[in-house]
């Protein structure tokens, strides 16, 4: 079960990521039963805290988004979430063969969504879009996040512990690169009208 795995992934990790291997649900299950709904966590409370409460800068006035233009932002940070989990997903299982990891233990999306986790879980904050708050709790979910990174990809794909760890490198620099693509795909999207709307 997937949520059991989310706990699981947040309290014992090793024999959790051992489960997860054993299980090998299908892309498709995976989705419907934790993808789909856990990205809909940080976007909700995003829309939330941008459209209902909204954030101040200094001791300035608060700002909101209209909520068609929150909802629309917000939509588009969903379904980049879903398609970003993906991405990665295969593009761990491009690199797969070159360490050495079996055809049958290409579990790239599996590891991509299981590893995003506490990021997802911990985008519920941005429906207090505070951001000293926001920054603290989003770094110390990417560092957990790197963690299982690392302690799961060898034990998924069933590597050595050394050649996991050059592996997870390799997807992190590529996590970080899509990360870089999507921040200038969302400023080509802002320039051809798709941009924040404040509450005048």
């Amino acid at each position: 079960m997937s949520f059991g795995h989310t706990v699981g992934l947040l309290t014992h990790p090793d024999q959790e990521w051992e489960a997860i291997r054993e299980e090998h649900e299908s892309v498709s299950k995976l989705y419907l039963s934790h993808v789909f709904i856990l990205a809909f966590l940080p976007a909700a409370a995003a829309y939330y805290g941008t459209a209902q409460v909204g954030w101040q800068i200094g001791g300035g006035e608060v700002v909101k988004l209209t909520s068609g233009s929150a909802l629309q932002l917000c939509a588009l940070f969903y379904l980049a979430t879903l398609v970003g989990i993906y991405g990665i997903g295969r593009a761990i299982d491009f690199f797969a063969t070159t360490y050495g990891v079996g055809e049958h233990e290409h579990n790239g999306v599996i590891l991509a969504a299981y590893t995003a986790t506490p990021m997802l879980i911990m985008g519920i904050v941005a429906a207090y879009p505070v951001l000293w708050l926001n920054m603290l709790v989003g770094v110390a979910a990417v560092a957990y996040s790197v963690y299982l990174l690392y302690e799961g990809l060898p034990i998924l794909m069933k590597i050595p512990e050394e050649r996991g760890f050059m592996f997870a490198t390799s997807v992190l620099t590529v996590g970080l690169v899509m990360l870089v693509g999507l921040l200038a795909i969302s400023v080509i999207v802002w320039s051809i009208g798709v941009g924040p709307v404040y509450v005048s």
